[in-house]
């Protein structure tokens, strides 16, 4: 009944790896290879989170 008022862990997780991907291009531009590869490693786990949630639903 009241689902309207649920929060949507997708959308969620979508917005940390979109964030996460934005930091990491920062960090490439700037030259700061182990920050970008740091990042890109997690926006990988954050992906495989939304997929996993993607096929549960």
């Amino acid at each position: 009944m009241f689902s309207i008022f649920k929060s949507n862990p997708i959308k969620k997780l979508q917005k940390q790896y979109e964030a996460k991907l934005e930091q990491a291009m920062f960090c490439q531009r700037n030259g700061d290879i182990k920050s970008y590869s740091q990042l890109s490693f997690e926006a990988d786990a954050l992906y495989k989170q939304i997929l996993e949630l993607k096929s549960n639903s």
